[in-house]
């Protein structure tokens, strides 16, 4: 008599590509649901958002010379802005990659998860691409914003700034990954590490004030960075070059660092999180609190 083999499941009968897409729209789903529940604080941030870069735009324009002109108030005010937009896309990439991971460690769930056969990509892919979905509409809507309150915001070069952002923000997606890896092993630290990261970042990336305003010795750290590239590129491009932008470089070479930047990093931070991963299997501590 020939046996029955039983039914395959549903995800044994996708192929490798169809598998991972159904995954990661699952996982989206899962994410707008946990979303969806908690309405007062999705739009509570669109009031944060507001008055956090109105703050930093009116603090900006400490930096401008006396006697404002419309062209400098413009200039001053896109580079807090931009600057902002970056900021903005790195501090939701830590949240929503490294401390979500950290999250569902503490509550249980991450040992299943990757017990299963799901794409371990598409599980943090999943994590940021609704916020930054929302981070773009915040960072669209705080723009016009600030243009009814401090005059129009200087756009210009808008293809190669869209490139530049891309590259920018893949370059975040990987240190996302990096930094999910890192949780993993600090564990209870990670929300500590997220706080000391951004301000790191608030420092020497400087991406609410020019880079000049550094001292000697914080300019050659944030010279150092990758992301302080993206940041004086991305807000130069936009403000059509004024006289001292970019500041680091020049754009030719920045363009080459930002490129290299968003192409490596994201291969870098996966293989980072998927090495602390496997330890984490063979030591036993993926449930660990």
């Amino acid at each position: 008599m020939t046996a029955v083999s039983p039914p395959k499941e549903p995800y044994e009968r996708m192929s490798e590509p169809m598998a991972t897409l159904s995954t990661f729209a699952a996982m989206v789903k899962k994410e707008f649901i946990i979303q969806l529940r908690y309405p007062v604080e999705f739009v509570a941030s669109f009031a944060q958002i507001f008055l956090i870069v109105l703050v930093l735009t009116l603090a900006g324009l400490m930096f401008a010379p006396d006697g404002i002109q419309s062209e400098s108030s413009s200039e001053v005010t896109g580079l807090v802005v931009y600057g902002f937009v970056i900021f903005l896309y790195l501090s939701d990439t830590l949240w929503s990659i490294g401390f979500n991971v950290r999250r569902e460690q503490k509550q249980g769930t991450l040992e299943q998860l990757y017990l299963s056969p799901a794409s371990k990509f598409a599980a943090l892919a999943s994590r940021v691409t609704l916020t930054l979905l929302w981070t773009g509409l915040l960072s669209i809507a705080a723009a016009i914003l600030m243009s009814s309150l401090l005059g129009e915001l200087p756009i210009n070069n808008g293809p190669l700034a869209v490139y530049i952002l891309l590259m920018t923000l893949s370059g975040t997606f990987g240190t996302g990954f990096a930094f999910a890896a890192w949780t993993l092993r600090i564990k209870e630290a990670a929300q500590t590490a997220v706080n000391l990261i951004q301000f790191g970042f608030m420092i020497f990336c400087a991406p609410f004030f020019p880079f000049s305003a550094l001292p000697e010795p914080l300019l050659w750290i944030a010279k150092a960075i990758p992301l302080s590239y993206g940041v004086d590129a991305f807000r130069s491009t936009l403000m059509g070059y004024p006289n001292g932008f970019p500041e680091l470089a020049p754009i030719g070479v920045e363009l080459g660092i930002v490129t290299l930047f968003g192409v490596a990093m994201p291969l870098l931070g996966f293989w980072l999180y998927r090495h602390e991963e496997n330890r984490a299997r063979r030591r036993g501590s993926l449930s660990e609190y």
